[in-house]
């Protein structure tokens, strides 16, 4: 027999990276909120790798933390190495990685959900979600115990019906062991909601005692720390950092793959969901580039006061003793202990197509999705959806306008865009190669873009905003001095000029013209402007970009104008596509399914081809008259 418990404003389902953001972004915004999760013991926690950031879901973090998110000042507590990637290319694609502790992230994750106000944890699975006419009124747990909720977030990972699986061997677990939750798919198909097969992988994990570190190549943190968190200054993170290292497969190691590749459920056929390209198994790599003689293998710490390490480039489904010799084939794993197998773990996820911008069922009202739910990959992807849903989950309840971020606004509007918009066949994965105004949108403005949205929603307090107002003033008021410096031909500039092979002067220049010049920046220039202020690093590094980049970004800002201008031509919601003749088949459909909520939006929609939205501009320029 059900028993009712106390109501809440938000439920939350999964108290993963996109869990925690969610609950965090409700009940700091004063609305009472319960987040469910099968252990209390796993919330944040890092089944596979060691690290936040890298590669565009650095951008993310930084995003994430301009919202008033919590991701970034977590992992500033608790990195171990940090890294800024990609340095040698422009500031578009600078990406900041940490290493994390993984218990200890995880830890001072759940510090902050016990001691967040308007905040319930509560150690249970959610067998369904409660809807009716249209609208969820609350969830029911496995227990039979019903909680009454104006609005429900789903969180749940990888663990929906998630099964492991190495070799001939197959567990119906989550993550690490933990339970599967079972019952929340049949519940998703019974609301009509369209649910589908991915998977993806872990490698090995191997005792550090057994390592040979003279076979690999060290790879060493940065000297000079740059904080996830805009609330974190360089000085209060410094701390002793620990080693990665670099080995590399060989033509052993892939003998001893292609040899066995018939054992591997991958290509055995007892895996049946799709797999992430750009995060493929090592026998998938083997395989599939079967032209390369090796393969990158990183050897990452998982802690402080563990002595596992995580062998990223090898995650693997192939059976145990197929591993121990593959591992061993590894130069400086010759002889590891392997303390955890790799194994593939396949679950259940949505087709995001049904979900809006907001990240609400289109069918459901007050029904929320966010992270691998949703047919993403990565901690990152996941943590950035996670504080979408839990803030547009609370400006329901509260009556307020939703977060949408457009494409040209942040990473995370592209993240969002491309899943409800194009959807994914595969576990989606962030990339700078995805964002068309990825010079606009860097990891060093992420604050910049987004902290007066999260001010505005009521995540961000006076105080970090107020700062905000004057790092904008410092960079506004020096970058139109430096415009009017002139430097004229003497010796100590031609000196500066020649130290770093640039050429010398015949006339005098303004500093903004030799800043542009590519081996010259406004700090190597420093000496020979005296009247420049002093000024914090980031303001000193946001002048350079503004004035070096000033012709790109100008570039890219009448590009945007563009892309707002479609944006902002609405598509109404009651509209018959069936009346706008002249479009194609394919359209009408593809337009019926989607209902994209814009003409900007209807255009990224796979099928609809240009001609196919002029047809439709014409067609809505007619109903305004």
């Amino acid at each position: 027999m059900s028993c009712i418990y106390e109501s809440y404003d938000v439920v939350v389902i999964g108290a993963g990276h996109a869990g925690c953001e969610a609950a965090l972004a409700a009940a700091r915004l004063g609305l009472k909120t319960l987040i469910f999760t099968v252990s209390i013991d796993s919330i944040a926690m890092m089944p596979c790798n060691p690290n936040i950031g890298g590669s565009s879901k650095g951008h993310l973090v930084r995003e994430v933390d301009a919202l008033g998110g919590e991701m970034g000042k977590n992992i500033d507590k608790t990195f171990i190495q940090t890294k800024m990637l990609n340095m040698s290319k422009g500031p578009a694609v600078h990406s900041l990685r940490a290493q994390a502790d993984k218990k200890e992230y995880s830890r001072a994750m759940r510090k902050v959900l016990e001691n967040t106000d308007n905040l319930v944890i509560k150690q249970s699975e959610v067998a369904e979600i409660l809807v009716e006419d249209g609208k969820v009124t609350g969830v029911r747990t496995v227990s039979d115990a019903i909680y009454p909720c104006n609005a429900a977030i789903m969180c749940t990972g990888t663990y929906l019906k998630s099964r492991c699986i190495y070799g001939d061997v197959s567990q119906y677990t989550g993550p690490n062991g933990l339970a599967a939750a079972n019952h929340l798919t049949d519940c998703l198909v019974k609301l009509g909601i369209e649910v589908r097969r991915f998977k993806t992988g872990t490698p090995a994990r191997v005792d550090k005692r057994t390592i040979d570190f003279s076979k690999m190549s060290e790879q060493k943190g940065d000297t000079d720390i740059v904080p996830f968190s805009f609330t974190n200054v360089p000085s209060d993170l410094e701390r002793e950092q620990v080693s990665c290292w670099l080995t590399y497969t060989n033509m052993e190691t892939h003998k001893i793959i292609t040899d066995n590749i018939d054992r591997s459920p991958l290509y055995s056929g007892n895996i049946k969901g799709t797999g992430p390209r750009y995060c493929p198994s090592i026998e998938d790599k083997v395989m599939r580039f079967a032209d390369k003689e090796r393969h990158q293998v990183f050897i990452e710490p998982e802690g402080n006061y563990t002595n596992e390490m995580y062998v990223g480039g090898m995650s693997s489904s192939l059976p145990e003793d197929v591993q121990y010799k593959m591992y061993h084939s590894v130069p400086g794993l010759e002889n590891a202990t392997i303390v955890r197998n790799a194994y593939a773990i396949e679950y259940d996820c949505i087709n995001p197509l049904q979900l809006k911008a907001t990240l609400e069922f289109k069918n459901i009202k007050g029904f929320f999705s966010a992270g691998q739910s949703n047919g993403s990959s990565g901690y990152e992807e996941a943590a950035a959806q996670g504080i979408v849903a839990g803030i547009n989950a609370s400006m329901g309840i509260l009556d307020k306008e939703p977060l949408v971020l457009d494409r040209s606004q942040a990473y995370i509007g592209v993240l969002i865009d491309d899943l409800i918009t194009k959807g994914t066949n595969e576990p989606y994965r962030m990339m700078t190669s995805r964002a068309e105004y990825r010079l606009l949108l860097r990891q060093d403005n992420a604050d910049l873009r987004l902290t007066k949205i999260g001010y505005e929603i009521g995540l961000i307090d006076n105080e970090r905003y107020k700062k905000l107002l004057e790092k904008e003033r410092l960079i506004e008021e020096e970058t139109k001095r430096i415009r009017n410096v002139t430097v004229g031909v003497k010796a100590d500039v031609q000196k500066i000029l020649e130290e770093n092979g640039s050429t010398l002067l015949q006339s005098g220049v303004t500093m903004a013209e030799l800043i542009r010049r590519p081996e010259l920046s406004y700090e190597k220039l420093k000496s020979v402007d005296r009247s420049r202020p002093e000024l914090p690093d980031d303001v000193k590094e946001q002048v350079n970009i503004a004035i070096k980049y000033e012709g790109y970004i100008e570039r890219q800002l009448r590009q945007v104008e563009q892309f707002k201008k479609l944006e902002k031509k609405k598509i109404p919601a009651n509209i018959n596509y069936d009346e706008v003749y002249s479009l194609r088949l394919e359209a009408k459909q593809k337009l019926k399914e989607l209902k994209p909520a814009s003409v900007g939006q209807a255009s990224r929609i796979s099928g609809v081809s240009p001609a196919d939205i002029s047809v439709l501009l014409v067609y809505l320029e007619k109903k305004l008259l």
